[in-house]
C-alpha cells in the first residue's frame, strides 16, 4: 500500500505539472518582429515630431506663395473735437467743423524685387523636401533600432535554448553518477564533479532569465507596448542565404537619405545667396488707391479720389555696404556646402562598402560555427561512448560537454550577429522596407 500510494503521489505531481505547464502557455504573449516595428513606428516621438514639421514647412510654403498676390489693406479714422477744430467762416458759408472722418483703400503689388519672391518660393518647397527626408531618416532609425532589440531578445532565448539542453544532459548523466555510485562502482569525487558543472549551468540559466526580461522591458518601452514577463518573439534565427545570392550589391551614394539630405542644403544655399544678391538690387511696385474723407454733421465730404502709383527703390549704398559683405559670407556657405558633400559622400561610400564586408564576414562567421559545431557534437558522442566503455574518464567527458555547448553557442550569437550586420546593410543602402508616411500617420 506504501507503494501504491507513492507511485499515484508522483503521478499526481506529474499531472500538475502539465497543468502549470499548459497553463503558462496558454497565457503566453507573442511577439513578431512585424507587430514590433508597427507598434514602434505608431508610438515613437521622432516620427510625429518628423510629420509636425512637414506641416510646419508646409504651412511656410504656402507662407511663401502669398508673396504672389498683391498686398491689400483699409484704413478708416475719425476725430471728434470738444472744441471746434475750424471755427465758422461766414464769407465763405464754411460752418464750425468740429469732426472729421477718413477712409481709405490700397493695393500694391510688388513687380520687381530681383528674383526675391520667386526664389523665396523655392527656398520654401526645399524645406518641404529636407523635412520630409529627415521624417524618412527617422523611420528608418526607429526600424533599425527595433530590429537589434528584437533580436537580442531572440539571441538571448535561443541561448536559454542551449542551455536547457545542457541542462537535461547533465541531469541524466547526474542520475548515471548516482547509480554507479550507488553500485560502488565510483567515488563520490566523479558526481561532485557533474554537479560543480550543473551549478555553473543553473547559474548561466539564471542570468540568461534575467538578461532576457531586461531585453523584453527594453523592447516594450521602446515600440509601446505592454511589458510582459511571459512574453516570447516569434521570429527565430534561422538558416540564412549567402549575401552575394540574395543582394545585388551596389554602391548607390545618390539614394542616401544623408546624401540627398546635404544636396538639398546645397540647393537651399544657392537659394539663400540669390536672395542676398536681391537685396542690392531695384525694387519696382504698383498700386492702386482709393480716399474719400469729410465730415459727419456739415455735409462737407469729398468724392471717392482713385489714384495709381509706381514705386522704385534702389539700394545704392548696398552696392558697397552690409549687403554686398552678405551676399560674400553666402558665397561663402555654399562653397562650404559643395565641399561638405563631397567630405560626405567618401564616408557614405565607405560605410556601405564597410556594411557589405561585414555582412560577408558575419555569414562565414556562421559557416565556422557550424562546422565548429559538427566537430563539437562528434567529440562528445565520442568521449560518451569511450566514457561508457571506461577508455576514458569523467572529466574529459565534461570537456567536451562545454566545448558543446559552447559551439551552440557560438553558433547562435553568429546567427544574431548576422541579422544585426544585415540590417545596418539595408540602412546604409536606404533599402529597409517601410510604410509611406501616410500610412503611418493614419494608424495613430
Amino acid at each position: 500500500m506504501k507503494t501504491n500510494f507513492s507511485i499515484h503521489k508522483k503521478q499526481l505531481l506529474f499531472f500538475l505539472i502539465l497543468a502549470v505547464t499548459y497553463t503558462s502557455n496558454a497565457q503566453e504573449t507573442k511577439i513578431t518582429l512585424k507587430e514590433a516595428k508597427n507598434a514602434a513606428l505608431r508610438y515613437s516621438h521622432d516620427i510625429k515630431n518628423g510629420n509636425l514639421k512637414i506641416e510646419e514647412a508646409n504651412a511656410q510654403r504656402k507662407e511663401a506663395i502669398a508673396h504672389y498676390f498683391p498686398n491689400i489693406e483699409a484704413l478708416g479714422g475719425a476725430i471728434y473735437a470738444f472744441n471746434n477744430i475750424i471755427d465758422p467762416i461766414a464769407m465763405l458759408g464754411i460752418p464750425e467743423i468740429d469732426n472729421v472722418y477718413l477712409a481709405s483703400a490700397t493695393a500694391s503689388e510688388v513687380v520687381f524685387a530681383g528674383g526675391s519672391v520667386r526664389n523665396s518660393n523655392k527656398l520654401a518647397e526645399i524645406q518641404v523636401e529636407a523635412n520630409k527626408i529627415r521624417a524618412e531618416q527617422s523611420i528608418d532609425s526607429v526600424i533599425l533600432t527595433t530590429e537589434n532589440k528584437y533580436w537580442q531578445l531572440v539571441q538571448l532565448q535561443e541561448q536559454q535554448k542551449v542551455v536547457k539542453a545542457s541542462k537535461a544532459y547533465l541531469n541524466e548523466l547526474l542520475k548515471q553518477q548516482q547509480d554507479l555510485l550507488d553500485a560502488g562502482l565510483i567515488a563520490k569525487n566523479q558526481l561532485l564533479q557533474v554537479k560543480v558543472n550543473r551549478s555553473k549551468v543553473l547559474l548561466n540559466e539564471s542570468k540568461l532569465s534575467n538578461l532576457r526580461k531586461l531585453a523584453l522591458l527594453d523592447l516594450a518601452l521602446y515600440t509601446g507596448l505592454n511589458y510582459d514577463t511571459t512574453a516570447v518573439a516569434v521570429d527565430t534565427l534561422h538558416e540564412v542565404i549567402p549575401p552575394e545570392l540574395k543582394y545585388e550589391h551596389t554602391t548607390n551614394v545618390s539614394a542616401n537619405s544623408n546624401y540627398r539630405l546635404l544636396d538639398e542644403q546645397i540647393q537651399a544655399s544657392k537659394l539663400q545667396t540669390k536672395l542676398a544678391k536681391a537685396e542690392m538690387l531695384p525694387q519696382v511696385s504698383v498700386g492702386v488707391n482709393a480716399v474719400k474723407y469729410g465730415t459727419f454733421s456739415t455735409g462737407l465730404d469729398s468724392d471717392i479720389q482713385p489714384m495709381a502709383f509706381g514705386l522704385v527703390r534702389i539700394p545704392i549704398s548696398a552696392w558697397w555696404g552690409a549687403e554686398k559683405q552678405k551676399v560674400k559670407q553666402q558665397e561663402i556657405k555654399e562653397e562650404i556646402a559643395v565641399n561638405q558633400l563631397k567630405k560626405v559622400q567618401d564616408q557614405i561610400t565607405i560605410g556601405i562598402m564597410q556594411s557589405w564586408y561585414d555582412l560577408q564576414n558575419a555569414y562565414k562567421q556562421i559557416e565556422f560555427a557550424e562546422e565548429n559545431l559538427t566537430y563539437a557534437e562528434e567529440n562528445l558522442e565520442v568521449h560518451r561512448d569511450n566514457y561508457n566503455s571506461g577508455l576514458n574518464n569523467l572529466s574529459d567527458l565534461l570537456d567536451a560537454q562545454r566545448l558543446e555547448q559552447e559551439a551552440k553557442t557560438e553558433l547562435v550569437n553568429a546567427f544574431a550577429n548576422y541579422q544585426s550586420k544585415e540590417i545596418v546593410y539595408l540602412y546604409r543602402n536606404n533599402k529597409l522596407e517601410a510604410p509611406e508616411l501616410e500610412e503611418i500617420s493614419s494608424s495613430k
